[in-house]
């Protein structure tokens, strides 16, 4: 006999409070006592935060009598002994306005399942049925329903029935409703959408033709997943605004209005490329990490930190693959993927905390360091994201050029994909390294060790160059300078002062002071209220400015105000690092570096 589906119902019901009412009927409670619990994090985003805090009240009802409810912990409750089905119905306030939370306003509701629908402990496994409800009137005459649930009786973008086969799968479903503005496409036969909320006049036909593009080209790599019959792009467009979060069957994003194409506009601006660069990294993501993820992660628990060495692996490989399937897809050319490699080598190559933290460690610390990050955070942490995207392509190029070209990290990944992806057993800690050595017939104990578990620097320069690229280290334009691209300041670069000021809330505060830096020599710290430099006012527009006065050597007072207290401080200004990258194609050998180029093609 069929368990009985536990059956959930959401309803915006006061937007102005911003309150979600959110009721779970249990058919079958545990007759001991039936226990609910509210996630304390969300898969993709690796810190505790607690969404039960958020929870304005809850009560159990069995019929017409209430049912006893104790909390057990920061996020579970346990409802006394019941012989019959029990409704539990909580109130949420929900006002996160991320693709990690919930939010409702008179304008829209959004919600992630962590955030909205208890989980009943032991009955996971069980089929969930939600119906979406609309908001009070006069509310919502104009909205609709996006998300990759699948419906049960609701009509197409409408409010109704949906469901869920399991509560893992209930709550990979995250939902917008309101005024959206829907696009359709097929990639690789399997249909495909993009529902955007804040922008009118968004060009939807370039959009869609442009993401079927990027999405066959992934699809390629590594086959369509066997159980993604449907893909949904859920995009929020604010003021201001970069971010996104991976599901099964669809990705949840934020953009900037500026971003996105609209009617009648051509190119490729920056903003749209890093808009579509998002787009690929969640959509790789398919892959890597929602079907494809650590053997700690199978099957997750949503409790608390489930720590693992591998984030590197799942974020920094799907970073490198990101803008290299843009190129792949001729979405953006190959001298613009060389200028958004050049950028990430000069975000490396910045962080102090490169030298001192491995990826392996940064994966596993990702709760208590990545995900809090703190004034000393760039000395002391390495990015995941950015040198492991680094360490994926020394690694790539690496089996390149030691097999001559026939293999390459693309071959790596699909034998990872059949043996932990297709099979859902997760990957051990030490999982891709095996299968590169296997599939490659290589021996990189030494590569892994130095540049995973230690702080070595990637030889980009020497690497590159055997495949005909050439990389450029250069001191800073000015404090905005990312990288990327040539000098294009016909004025020296100021020496080096080490820190940096930024303005908040009416004065100009030091924000980050890098380690062995003059600024640190001399005393300097975070939280620093900058007044001048020797006497003459100093700010975060004019720094640049200001340091051009003087040469590396020389001595200045730098005075602050901490904590209210006057102090001054004398700092030997340096040369200025050259921690600035850029990439160029070697002239002399343009035909080999074109093949080498299109070698970045999938193999």
């Amino acid at each position: 006999m069929t368990a009985e589906a536990h059956r959930y119902r959401i309803s915006p019901k006061n937007p102005g409070a911003h309150l979600f009412e959110v009721s779970l009927r249990i058919a079958e409670p545990d007759p001991n006592g039936q226990v609910i619990s509210i996630p304390a994090w969300i898969p993709g985003s690796y810190l505790v935060r607690d969404f039960a805090r958020n929870v304005v009240s809850i009560r159990a009802r069995a019929g017409d009598r209430d049912v006893e409810l104790s909390k057990t912990d920061k996020s579970s409750w346990l409802a006394a002994a019941c012989h019959e089905a029990i409704t539990v119905t909580i109130e949420i306030f929900s006002y996160d306005l991320s693709v990690r939370g919930a939010h409702l306003d008179t304008t829209h509701a959004y919600f992630n399942g962590p955030c909205v629908f208890p989980q009943v402990v032991g009955q996971e496994e069980r089929r969930c049925e939600v119906e979406i409800c609309p908001p009070p009137k006069p509310l919502g005459g104009d909205w609709r329903v996006a998300t990759s649930m699948r419906p049960r009786d609701a009509e197409r973008y409408g409010f109704g029935g949906y469901y869920a086969n399991d509560y893992d799968e209930l709550i990979d479903h995250p939902v917008e409703m309101g005024n959206i503005l829907i696009g359709e496409f097929e990639a690789g036969g399997i249909p495909h959408a993009v529902a955007v909320r804040g922008h009118e006049r968004l060009d939807m036909a370039r959009l869609c033709h442009d993401l079927t593009t990027l999405c066959e080209q992934h699809l390629r790599l590594l086959g369509a997943p066997k159980d993604l019959d449907r893909y949904l792009f859920l995009l929020l467009v604010l003021p201001e605004g970069y971010g996104g979060l991976e599901h099964r069957w669809s990705s949840s994003l934020v953009c900037s209005r500026g971003d996105l194409p609209v009617r009648g506009e051509s190119g490729m601006k920056n903003g749209y490329r890093g808009f579509l660069r998002l787009c690929s990294h969640e959509y790789f993501h398919l892959w890597n990490i929602k079907r494809m993820k650590p053997a700690r992660f199978t099957p997750y628990d949503l409790r608390a930190e489930a720590h693992t060495g591998l984030l590197w692996v799942f974020e920094g490989i799907t970073s490198y693959y990101d803008s290299l399937m843009l190129m792949r897809a001729r979405l953006i050319t190959r001298e613009a993927y060389l200028e958004l490699l050049g950028r990430t080598i000069t975000r490396v190559i910045r962080a102090r905390g490169r030298l001192r933290q491995s990826v392996e460690e940064s994966s596993f610390d990702a709760w208590t360091k990545f995900y809090k990050p703190d004034v000393n955070t760039s000395n002391a942490v390495v990015s995941y994201y950015t040198k492991g995207s680094l360490i994926a392509l020394a690694l790539d190029l690496t089996i390149r050029r030691a097999t001559e070209g026939r293999h390459s990290l693309d071959a790596v990944m699909r034998e990872c994909w059949q043996r932990y992806g297709e099979t859902g057993e997760g990957m051990p800690e030490r999982g891709l390294e095996s299968v590169a050595q296997a599939v490659t017939g290589l021996d990189l104990r030494e590569f892994f060790e130095r540049y995973v578990r230690g702080t070595s620097d990637l030889p980009l320069q020497k690497m590159l160059k055997d495949f005909g690229i050439v990389m450029h280290l250069r001191p800073a334009d000015a404090a905005d300078d990312a990288g990327g691209k040539a000098s294009t300041s016909d004025n020296p670069p100021p020496p080096w002062l080490g820190m940096v000021v930024a303005a908040k809330n009416g004065k100009e505060m030091v924000t980050l002071v890098h380690a062995d830096s003059p600024a640190e020599r001399a005393g300097i710290a975070p939280g620093d209220e900058v007044l001048a430099l020797n006497e003459v006012r100093l700010t975060a527009a004019n720094v640049c400015t200001r340091l051009r006065e003087y040469h590396a050597g020389d001595r200045v007072a730098v005075t602050v105000f901490r904590n209210d207290v006057l102090l001054a401080f004398k700092v030997r200004l340096s040369e200025a690092p050259e921690d600035t990258c850029y990439l160029t194609m070697d002239a002399e050998r343009s035909g080999q570096v074109e093949q080498n180029l299109l070698g970045w093609s999938a193999m």
